[in-house]
């Protein structure tokens, strides 16, 4: 059972920046993809940004040219930079690994985006 604890959330004024990290318990070698989700409150969880094995990202559109995301294997960890923040978006950050028939998460971490 591999763990997944995010790290990095807290309370920045709109326009400000946040780098949010997951670490895995474990190697995260095997996972083919790391996920950052969000949600806000009442609302369904969205997907936020993706990151595979090979390096390549993926992000929804409302979030592109305002976060990246890396990762760092040697680390057990996985990253989510989040700049230019604005009031409305979804507060509570998960962060989740795929692989072969395999996939977990963490208990998420809140960001708070104050105007």
């Amino acid at each position: 059972q591999v763990q997944l604890v995010e790290s990095g959330g807290g309370l920045v004024q709109a326009g400000g920046s946040l780098r949010l990290a997951c670490a895995a318990s474990e190697s995260i070698s095997r996972f083919y993809t790391m996920a950052w989700y969000r949600q806000g409150p009442q609302k369904a969880r969205e997907l936020v940004a993706t990151i595979t094995t090979d390096g390549n990202t993926n992000f929804r559109d409302s979030v592109k040219g305002r976060f990246t995301a890396s990762r760092d294997n040697a680390k057990n960890t996985f990253y989510l930079q989040m700049n230019n923040l604005k009031v409305e978006e979804p507060s509570a950050y998960l962060c989740s690994v795929m692989g072969a028939g395999e996939s977990y998460w963490g208990q998420g971490t809140q960001v708070t985006v104050s105007s």
